[in-house]
């Protein structure tokens, strides 16, 4: 069996992080989030893969060169018009059954297991989810999906969505092409055509199933990885540091005295921790990155060439690529509610959202829940208080 993943998409609730990279390739456990869908497919014995690319494609593309464990395709679309659209694009490599993925959603292998072993050609992964206006819920009957609700009215104690994972028969091309020709391009509306001329589709439900669709969604995926972490050390550990539960650490990274790591945490290759910095639970680490002392990381996503001076504190935070923050840094965690476009999402336990290449100078400190844009620069002594757009000076 072949599968089709869909990463052509920008992912713009996921800005700035997605200003200069598709939303696929945003980093958790130190692997974009489609690697960790490639290797779900890998693990159930699925070895012949179409990506679907198109926002910022060249990124996927290089990621996946030296990919050996399984074959994988590229097909392109140029305009991003709608996900049956996209799955059109894949039609000429696809010969029989197969599956379809969303890249920017992680699942467990046991769930795509039973998704497989699904004797109905047409069948779908759902998920219990308590919010499913964000969405939309489907309506299911002894194992069959019924219809799919966008933006339901009423909201249901038990309530399920689509995840957007299907097994599909080659013929689906067909059905894809007949809404495509009235300019309709979204998978759901191809589905409801389908339930219209009486072809049954299974659900089955999801053991594990997470989706990126905001910034701070990255942390509960990261979490959620993190908990397979097995311990591994490559790297240089010096004399009375201190490392309990599952930690990975990469090649060539010192860790210096003094520091306390307490896992699950992945520490990538050639960075520099410490000397006595904390590092606590459901934090990653990306390569060549700098963590001066006195500093404390928790439940973080630092990515890689990062550098965080001493006696800074971070916490439920994400910090991309190349930002350089200063010493005395603070980010405070607590409450904080977002707007973006119709919706107001009430958020607790958030720390600060930082995008690439930024420069933070020393004893700067970001309120619950603040995003700051790439390339901005933040001058000393500043309480950022509101979210700060791409490439901004605060001084």
């Amino acid at each position: 069996m072949k599968a089709v993943i869909l990463a052509a998409g920008e992912g713009k609730r996921l800005r700035p992080f997605t200003e200069t990279m598709p939303k696929v390739m945003l980093p958790v456990a130190n692997k974009p989030i489609i690697h960790h869908v490639v290797d779900a497919l890998v693990k159930n014995g699925i070895t012949e893969i179409i990506i679907v690319a198109g926002y910022k494609k060249e990124s996927i593309m290089q990621h996946f060169k030296s990919y050996d464990k399984a074959t994988i395709t590229f097909a392109i679309q140029e305009k991003q018009l709608g996900t049956a659209h996209a799955l059109l694009q894949a039609e000429k490599h696809i010969d029989d059954s197969f599956l379809v993925l969303p890249g920017d959603n992680v699942i467990s292998e046991s769930s795509l297991s039973k998704l497989i072993d699904q004797k109905n050609e047409y069948a779908l992964i759902i998920k219990r989810f308590d919010k499913p206006s964000k969405y939309g819920m489907v309506s299911i009957s002894k194992n069959t999906l019924q219809k799919i609700i966008e933006k339901p009215s009423i909201i249901e104690e038990d309530s399920f969505i689509s995840t957007g994972i299907y097994k599909f028969p080659k013929t689906i091309f067909s059905e894809i092409k007949k809404i495509t020709h009235k300019g309709e391009y979204q998978l759901t509306s191809m589905i409801q055509n389908i339930l219209q001329n009486e072809i049954a589709i299974t659900v089955v439900q999801a053991n594990n199933w997470l989706d990126v669709v905001y910034p701070w969604d990255l942390l509960a995926v990261n979490d959620t990885k993190l908990r397979k972490t097995v311990s591994t050390t490559h790297g240089i550990i010096e004399k009375n540091v201190t490392i309990k539960g599952p930690v990975m650490i990469g090649e060539n990274t010192q860790i210096h005295s003094g520091t306390y790591i307490i896992g699950p945490v992945i520490i990538g290759k050639n960075c520099e921790i410490g000397p006595h910095t904390c590092i606590y639970p459901s934090t990653t680490i990306g390569d060549n990155t700098v963590i001066r002392s006195f500093s404390e990381i928790k439940n973080s996503i630092i990515m890689n060439d990062a550098k965080i001076r001493s006696n800074s504190v971070l916490s439920h935070s994400v910090i991309g690529k190349g930002t350089i923050i200063d010493h005395g840094f603070s980010s405070l965690v607590g409450e904080s509610k977002k707007h973006f476009e119709h919706e107001c999402i009430n958020l607790k336990d958030i720390g600060v959202m930082i995008a690439e290449d930024s420069i933070i100078n020393s004893h700067v400190v970001t309120n619950p829940g603040v995003i700051i844009g790439r390339h901005c620069h933040i001058y000393s002594l500043k309480q950022i208080q509101h979210d700060i757009t791409s490439e901004t000076k605060v001084m």
